[in-house]
Order: C-alpha cells, then structure tokens, then sequence
C-alpha cells in the first residue's frame, strides 16, 4: 500500500457526508521532480502513518464536505477544486501531526516541505495558501503575540493581493470569513489591553492582578492588524478603536468598583450603622480613586509608547470613562453614607478625590462632563458641617446648661469651648487648604459663636456684675441704685467671682481669641478671592473688637464703683479733705487728714490684687489712681486764681502717688514694669497747674 516508485500513482477519491463518491483523481507520481521524488516518496508512508484516516485513504484519500463546495463535474474532471481539497487534506494532516495548538502554532520541518511542494505542484496561490492557515489559526487564536504577528505574517499579503484584485471568488470568501474572526479577536485584544497574559491558556489574566503600566507584548501586532483592516485616518475606524478601549475602561473600572457595591444597594441602611463598618467603607472608597488615578497614570504611560495611532488619545478615552464613572459611584455612596463631619476617614476620602482631580489637570487631561469635581461632591455636606458646628457649639453657651461660676482663675465654661472651637476649626484644615473660599463661612460660624460665648459669660456671672452700674443692662440700672445705697455702710469689697470674670474677658482678649484667629489666619494665604464685597479676617477683627470694648467698659465700671467707694465717706471724700485745707497746713497735717483715704486704698489695692490677674490688677490701679487725680485736677481747674489751695493739693498728689506706688511695687516686685508706675494723665496735668 506504499509508493514504491515512478509508476505509481495516487489515487484521490472526494466522498460527501453520505459517504457516497463525488469525485476522483489521479497524481502520477512521475510528475515531481527528481529530488523531489526522492524525498517525497521516502517521506510518504510516514506522513501517511501518522493519521487518523490512514485506514479510510489507503492511498485514496476520502474527504468528508458537502458537495455544494466543491461542484461534483469539475471533481470529476480534477481541477482547482480538486487541488485545494488535496492541499486542504494534507494541512490539516500536518498540522495533526505536529500536535497544532494555540501555543505551536507554526509548522515546520518535513511537513513544511510537503505543503510546500503539493503547493507548488498544484500550482495554489500563495493567498489561498495563507488563508486557508489562517483560518485554522482563528480555530484556536488567543490574543498572544506569537498567535497575532503570525496573524499579521499570513494577512498582509493577502490583503495587498485583494487590492490588486487578484483573489478568486473562493479566496475572497474565505477572507471574508478571516476577517470578521480577526475582528472578534482583535476586540478581545484592545477591550483587554491590560488583563493580556503570554503565558495563560486563553492569553487573557485569570487574575485582577496589579495595574501594569507596560503595554502588552500583544498590543503592538494588534494595532498592525487593526491598521491592515481599517483606514486607521477615517473616522469611522477611529471611533470602533476609541470603543474597544473605552470598553476596556469600562471593565476595569467594573473590577475596582465591585469591592463598593455593597454600599451602593438600597438596603444598604443596617450595613453601615457602626463607626468601625463606615470608617471601612470610606476606606474602600478611598481606595478606589486611588485605584482608578493609577489606571489612568498607567495608560499615559501605554500611550508614550507610541504604539497605538497617534489619532488615538488612549489617556483621554480610558479617563473620561474612569472619571464619569467615579463620580457616579461617589455620589451614591455619599448619598447613601452622608458624612456627618470632617472626621478621619472623611478627610482621607476628601484628599483622594481631590488628588485624583487635581492629578488628571497635572497630567493635561481634558475635563468631561459628568467628571469628578470634588469641590461639587462634597460642597453640600461641608455647608452643612459648617452649620452644625456653628449650632452644636452655640448650644453648648445656653445659659440652662451652665452651671454657678465656681472659685477659680478664669472660666472653665470658656475654656472648654474655646477649647472645642479649636478642635472643630482644626477638622477643616483638609477642606481649607483646598478650597480656601470656605473659610469665610467657617470664620463667619466661629465669630457668631465668641459673640455668644460672651453673652453666656455675661449671664453666668449677671449676679456679679449687678453692682457696676455701667456693666449691666439699663433696665437693673434703678436696682443697681438701690443696692448701691443699701451696701454704702460696708465697704465695697471685690468678690472673686468679679476676678474670674474679668481675668476670662482678658483671656478672651489676649489668648483664646488669638489662637482661634491665628489658626483662621494661617489658611488665609490660600484665599485669593473675596467672598462678594465682605473680606477674610472683619468677623474675627469685629471680636476683638467687641472683646476690647467688654474689657474695657467693666475695667472702668469696675474703677468707678471703687472710686464712688472712697467718695461715698465724709472722711475719705477727697474733693472734701482738699477743700477743709487751710494754706498754713504743712505736708505732716496734709498727711494725717488723709489717713483714712490712704488706709482705704491700701485696703482697697489688697483686695484687687487678691482678685485679678497681674495686668489687670495693675491696668485698675492706675486707673483707680487717675480718678483721684482727676479730682485733684478738677479741684485746681476750679480754683485757678486762687493759688492758696496749690499746697494742698500738691501734698495729696504726692500722698496718692506714693500710695500707689508702693503697694502696687510691694504686692507685685520684679513682676512690676518700669511704666507701671509712671503717673497717670490727670496726675501730670494737675502738676503743670502747680508749676
């Protein structure tokens, strides 16, 4: 049953389904070529061996395929047809025996040789040779290298032939039918661009694995292929390759996004009811913008490759799908999980948006509409945290849930919400520093905020205040009055609640405003722009102000009802002792008829320095001392022409200033500046009277 020489001759006989002949022919074996002969009937018997259908062929070789193929006289009568089938059957025998699979895909040696000369022979194309391969290359094609430039090899010059239109009407069906498979594969090679593996089965990753920031070995033939195909400068070409990428966006993006669906779903409402499970879902989000940027950083780097065409912006395509997307997620989940306030895991996700924004303008990607703005996702709930601070902190000053000032230095109340006004203005410090234009609001909260604090510190100590006519509302002026004339028998002594107050008003003033305001002021150097015709830093400049004014205006009631104290007397009465002055009186007398008033300031400067605050205490005194001179210059500008009272007043500022002097340098020593104890205005101007 073997070929054993010239004479022979191979007998090839065509059978339908059916198994019924619709064809034969005969190969004389003398018509190859010496060399070939040699060759081709030393290797026949193997080739033959290693098939299946050597038990049917026995050098006739049935093909099984319908009729309509092939038609049935020209088989009879031999031919092209006949020729294809015969090359057809021996492809498909070589590549059986060279065990033809998606990862060996060419055939080489011996069997390369026979198709070559049964090619030859027959006189087949090399287009059909080509296509017939390649349609055997579709059966098992992945989307690998090798599969995809043996692809490209085996396409090119027969899409060069049908240009030239030299394909007959069986090679040109069967490209028709290549070209569509090539396509499926090609979309499965570009709506993969990312997941390609060289070394999987079906060349595609079985794992979501790391982004690669390197393109695919398959990508390069791919785009050869694409570009072979399709007119890469049509619009039409262009627009099917922006789908196949923007599909792979779209993939991509599934995989990140499906760690977040379960805070998507509508019943979503029991899941996140923990601090733990939300601080994990911010988390996951988090996460997912990140993932997303570095999709995006890893097709910018793909495109500088320069392998896809350059009509092709891949960075664009992929970002306007990653971007869209995105904020689509992040708004359902912070509509579904509303932050409450700028806490930790808030913050982390606010940075990330915001990073991810700001990383696509620093890479010149074009903004889309319905893209991240991170500013617009997160502008309602900062309003709203705004708000809530401004209303959590103003409800903390309700005068029901202070409790009766007790014995200390400052207020512990306005300690403990200066306190709180800072650990809230410092939770903004992620929103501020991004978007500056939020620190007007925030300023604006805060200001009404100290506003109130101050009126609640009013009301608190009300009782206190009650005796300094000018400290208090009008309407307890008349009650004020009256128990001012009540308590006129006893001396005035200042209450340490008094001190409290006053030492809290000047903290407020010098420190705990300061920091709030320097904290205000630190994020300032963002704000580039006014909020309407109101600029940064009037809410906090009107507290100090409103500060400076409290200050003072209880400093000088506080002078004042001390003051009326010592006028309150007949033997304390200073405008009484200078007028009671005879001229012959000598500075001993002057002294004596003071003694009094001089024991009652020193009683009276003892009490203040118990009570207040070092500044304070002294910022009194020399106020206290400048009343008194205010008298003494009174006195003297009443009686200008007559010099006879000149001695005695000049005792009595003596008196007062050494008083002054020294207690105040005896109470508080080193503590004591050299400006302390310089005289006051009224006690300088009623000297140059006597000069």
């Amino acid at each position: 049953s073997y070929l054993e020489g010239q004479g022979d001759v191979i007998l090839v006989e065509v059978q339908d389904n059916n198994r019924v002949v619709i064809g034969r022919a005969e190969i004389q074996v003398s018509s190859f070529s010496d060399a070939h002969q040699e060759e081709f009937t030393r290797w026949w018997p193997l080739y033959l061996e290693d098939q299946e259908c050597v038990g049917k062929i026995q050098l006739c070789l049935n093909l099984s395929m319908p009729a309509d193929n092939y038609g049935s006289a020209k088989m009879l009568q031999g031919g092209l047809a006949v020729d294809t089938i015969i090359y057809d059957m021996v492809l498909e025998a070589a590549m059986r025996a060279q065990n033809f699979n998606s990862k060996m895909l060419h055939i080489s040696g011996s069997w390369k040789w026979l198709l070559d000369e049964f090619s030859d022979y027959y006189g087949l194309s090399d287009a059909y040779r080509k296509l017939r391969y390649l349609c055997y290359i579709m059966n098992v094609a992945t989307p690998t290298k090798d599969c995809l430039e043996l692809t490209y090899e085996l396409l090119l010059p027969v899409i060069k032939a049908r240009d030239d239109r030299t394909l007959t009407r069986q090679e040109r069906s069967i490209l028709l039918d290549c070209e569509d498979r090539i396509n499926v594969l090609l979309a499965i090679v570009f709506e993969n661009y990312k997941s390609l593996d060289e070394h999987s089965i079906t060349g595609l990753s079985e794992l979501f694995g790391p982004i690669s920031d390197c393109a695919a070995p398959a990508l390069a033939p791919a785009v050869q292929i694409f570009s072979v195909l399709h007119d890469i400068l049509s619009n039409e070409a262009q627009s099917i390759l922006r789908s196949y990428l923007q599909a792979a966006a779209a993939k991509r993006c599934r995989r990140h996004m499906i760690e977040t669906d379960e805070f998507m779903s509508s019943n979503n409402d029991n899941l996140l009811t923990d601090d733990m499970t939300i601080s994990a879902a911010y988390l996951k989000m988090k996460t997912l913008c990140i993932n997303i940027s570095l999709e995006i950083q890893a097709d910018i780097k793909i495109h500088d490759q320069n392998i896809l065409p350059s009509s092709i912006d891949l960075p664009n395509i992929a970002a306007s799908l990653y971007s869209t997307e995105l904020c689509k997620r992040l708004k359902g989940f912070l509509s579904a999980s509303p932050p409450s306030r700028p806490l930790q895991h808030v913050a982390e996700l606010l940075i990330a948006t915001a990073n991810f924004e700001r990383d696509l303008d620093s890479w010149q990607v074009r903004p889309v509409h319905g893209g991240v703005l991170s500013r617009e996702l997160f502008h309602d709930y900062i309003m709203v945290w705004i708000e809530d601070t401004r209303l959590h902190l103003l409800d903390y000053c309700k005068a029901e849930k202070l409790s009766y000032p007790a014995a200390s230095t400052t207020s512990p109340f306005v300690e403990q919400i200066y306190e709180q006004i800072r650990e809230s203005i410092n939770e903004y410090g992620v929103v501020i520093n991004r978007w500056p234009q939020y620190l007007m609001s925030l300023e604006s909260a805060i200001a009404d905020v100290e506003r109130e604090v101050m009126k609640a510190l009013e009301k608190q100590y009300m009782e206190t205040l009650m005796p300094l006519r000018d400290g208090i509302p009008k309407i307890l002026e008349k009650h004020v009055q009256r128990l001012t004339r009540r308590q006129s028998v006893a001396p005035y002594v200042v209450p340490n609640q008094l001190g409290t107050f006053m030492n809290t008003v000047k903290r407020m003033l010098d420190v705990l405003h300061c920091r709030v305001e320097d904290i205000l002021k630190s994020w300032a150097s963002y704000l580039t722009i006014a909020n309407g015709t109101t600029l940064f830093g009037e809410q906090m400049n009107s507290i100090t102000v409103m500060l400076r004014k409290k200050y003072k205006k209880y400093l000088q009631a506080i002078v004042e009802k001390i003051v009326s104290e010592t006028q309150a007397n007949r033997t304390t009465r200073l405008k009484r002792i200078l007028e009671e002055t005879k001229e012959t009186e000598g500075e001993s007398e002057m002294r004596e008829r003071m003694q009094a008033l001089r024991a009652q300031l020193s009683d009276s400067i003892h009490n203040l320095h118990g009570v207040f605050s070092c500044r304070i205490f002294v910022a009194i005194c020399r106020g206290f001392w400048d009343r008194l001179g205010q008298i003494v210059l009174r006195f003297l500008e009443s009686r200008k022409e007559n010099r006879i009272w000149y001695r005695g007043s000049d005792y009595a500022l003596g008196i007062l200033d050494d008083v002054f002097a020294s207690e105040m340098q005896k109470l508080l020593g080193n503590a004591l500046q050299d400006k302390d104890l310089d005289p006051p205005q009224s006690v300088i101007d009623a000297r140059s009277i006597l000069c």
